[in-house]
């Protein structure tokens, strides 16, 4: 362990003025793509492109082919050592990362937020990052500290920004709780269940290597070395084994019942004492205060260039509006002006927006519906305006018409957790009938308002899903294959630059990159009419809605007219209105891409129909961009 305490830390010795790497201008004119570091690489692949485009040969894992599909079940026992897999480590590391940015260079990402890296408590397989045990030291399954300061190097060598996940509302399963306080309270098997009731719990002590209460329940005196527990028992850096961190009332039975949802622990994980006070007096506690510099530290060190901060709906809304001035200013201090501050804020729009404004946080991932909306709009199993109208919000906001928005929200569609799913999680590919329109999904997400964030994997159709147990695990593969690969399968990857969707989103993500339009501009849902005459909105008929669904991307003068497919098996036509005070009968539409590449360069007429509109064909599950 290097660092056993903050007051051993020299921030200012890793502060030298424009010596960091700078903020972009707008994160609404990046694209993010989210991965969970255990299950991304782990540097052993074999036919893959390095950084550079040339194709490595000296791993051993070869890259996944059809024949590899479901080889990991093909037996009652292997489907079980699969499934039991993905419940563990399977072992991605930073320099696996490293290995691939070239892979995500080449798609056109150009900010990688990655999952906690911050070292997790021994005795549980945390691989997702949220279990912390020393905020001073990366977690060795993944690497070295120097190692995660080489990944973001090189990400900034290749254009690439760094999203760091962080957790300020909790730390490990790092004590246990007395039962004698509440012996009635026993789970479904019959164990200790510390419910929250509003009453503290004593404490047995720190949790060891084993999991076992057996630490003495205060902080260590500095003054002893040799009393310090060992590296992997108690919570580090040494300030936060001090008992008055934590809340100490039990884990949330309701997450909609406030205080309970900010005071209680989320699951095993403990709570953090942040502070107490309204918004605009809030005291913070000693422990609000340390998280501060140990974040200040992890941007320092690495060169970070923003935070997704997880768990924030409980969190009282002035400590995250402290934490996120504190890291604000300091980010401004090194030169790092717009250092992005990502909330997870669940609850519904009106109370995520309402929070993000009062906090002052950047930006607020994947808000309620949006996630299911976009993918039910791709699959042709939602009306498209229930998808478009979440972003008319001047009512909620009190604002112009996409003021909002276009960089206030983080918008996705696959995702790690999929909480609003239930039981029933799976990725959009899971289900065989949406295959065809993955493309659909993510040119929806990357070109529609928002800052764009794809979930690793469904560039290459994950098609991750459950068996109605609601475990994470399924929608968590693993891209370097390995024990617990996506398809069912093992011993096989996934970084095909070849496939169809990688190929087609690269272009789609280099067009939106050339046009601002498709960055920043207004957005509207476009009515259709098959005969010319009759026009409306497009709308599901039967339960479904088999057509081309169009919407226009305006910025000053300029219009760019896109539109999904949603039949999976064949073209359609359709007339499309257009914004009438750009344009003039006569004029001419030109496609600047589709998915048919026979359709690009040709042009649509402009006619007086509904205003104006012009005639257009999407291929079947296929995707168009006129100009």
């Amino acid at each position: 362990m290097a660092v056993k305490q903050l007051s051993e830390l020299n921030l200012k010795s890793l502060i030298s003025p424009g010596g960091f790497h700078q903020s972009p201008v707008a994160w609404e004119d990046h694209v993010l793509y989210f991965l969970l570091v255990d299950r991304f690489s782990d540097n052993r692949e074999t036919g893959y492109k390095d950084v550079a485009g040339d194709v490595v040969t000296s791993g051993g894992t070869p890259l996944f082919t059809p024949a590899n599909n479901q080889n990991a079940i093909q037996n009652q026992a292997d489907a079980l050592a699969w499934r039991e897999a993905g419940n563990k480590y399977v072992g991605g590391t930073l320099k696996g990362l490293a290995s691939k940015i070239g892979y995500l260079k080449r798609l056109g990402i150009t900010a990688v937020w990655i999952s906690p890296v911050l070292k997790q408590v021994s005795f549980q397989p945390t691989y997702h990052g949220y279990g912390i045990q020393d905020f001073l030291r990366v977690n060795p399954a993944f690497g070295t500290d120097q190692a995660f300061k080489d990944l973001v190097k090189i990400a900034h060598d290749n254009g690439i920004f760094v999203i760091l996940d962080i957790i300020l509302n909790h730390v490990g399963n790092v004590f246990g709780h007395d039962p004698t306080r509440q012996p009635n309270y026993k789970d479904k098997n019959g164990n200790f269940d510390p419910r929250w009731d509003n009453n503290l719990y004593p404490v047995l002590g720190f949790n060891d290597e084993h999991g076992l209460p057996t630490i003495p329940f205060t902080r260590t005196d500095p003054s002893n070395p040799p009393g310090f527990p060992g590296a992997d028992g108690a919570v580090w850096p040494v300030e936060f084994q001090n008992p008055r961190y934590y809340t100490q009332k039990g884990r949330i039975a309701n997450f909609d019942h406030d205080p309970e949802f900010r005071e209680g622990d989320f699951f095993d994980l403990k709570d953090v004492h942040h502070g107490v006070g309204g918004v605009d007096n809030y005291v913070p506690s000693p422990a609000l205060l340390d998280l501060c510099e140990v974040y200040k530290y992890w941007i320092a060190f690495a060169d970070l260039d923003g935070f997704r901060i997880d768990t924030v709906k409980h969190m009282d809304p002035g400590a995250t509006r402290f934490f996120g001035s504190v890291i604000h200013e300091f980010a401004q201090r090194i030169g790092k002006d717009n250092f992005l501050l990502i909330g997870e804020i669940t609850g519904g729009r009106s109370f995520a927006f309402e929070l993000l404004e009062l906090t002052g946080l950047d930006a607020a991932l994947g808000i309620d519906d949006i996630p299911g909306k976009l993918e039910f709009l791709a699959k042709g199993l939602s009306n498209p305006n229930d998808y478009f109208s979440l972003f008319r919000n001047s009512e909620l906001i009190g604002k112009g018409t996409h003021s909002w928005f276009r960089n206030k929200v983080v918008t996705f569609f696959n995702d790690h957790d999929q909480v609003s799913k239930g039981v029933n999680k799976a990725r959009f590919a899971a289900d065989p009938n949406a295959t065809k329109l993955a493309l659909n999904a993510l040119a929806l997400n990357v070109t529609t308002l928002g800052i764009p964030c794809i979930y690793y994997g469904s560039e290459q159709r994950f098609n991750g899903h459950g068996d109605g147990d609601g475990a994470d695990r399924y929608i968590r593969e693993a891209m370097f294959g390995g024990s617990f690969g996506s398809f069912e399968s093992k011993g096989a990857h996934f970084f095909d630059e070849s496939g169809p969707v990688y190929q087609e989103l690269s272009k789609i993500l280099k067009l939106r990159r050339e046009k601002a339009v498709l960055r920043r501009g207004r957005q509207f849902l476009r009515p259709i009419a098959g005969d010319g005459q009759h026009f409306g909105l497009p709308e599901m008929i039967d339960g479904q809605i088999r057509s081309i669904v169009p919407w226009s991307r305006i910025l000053s003068s300029e219009e760019l007219v896109l539109a999904i497919n949603t039949d999976p098996d064949q073209a359609r036509t359709a007339w499309v209105t257009i914004d009438a005070s750009l344009h003039k009968p006569g004029d001419l539409l030109t496609c600047i891409y589709s998915t048919d590449l026979a359709q690009i360069g040709t042009q649509a007429p402009i006619e007086p129909r509904n205003g104006l509109s012009a005639r257009l064909t999407v291929p079947a599950a296929g995707f168009i961009v006129f100009e």
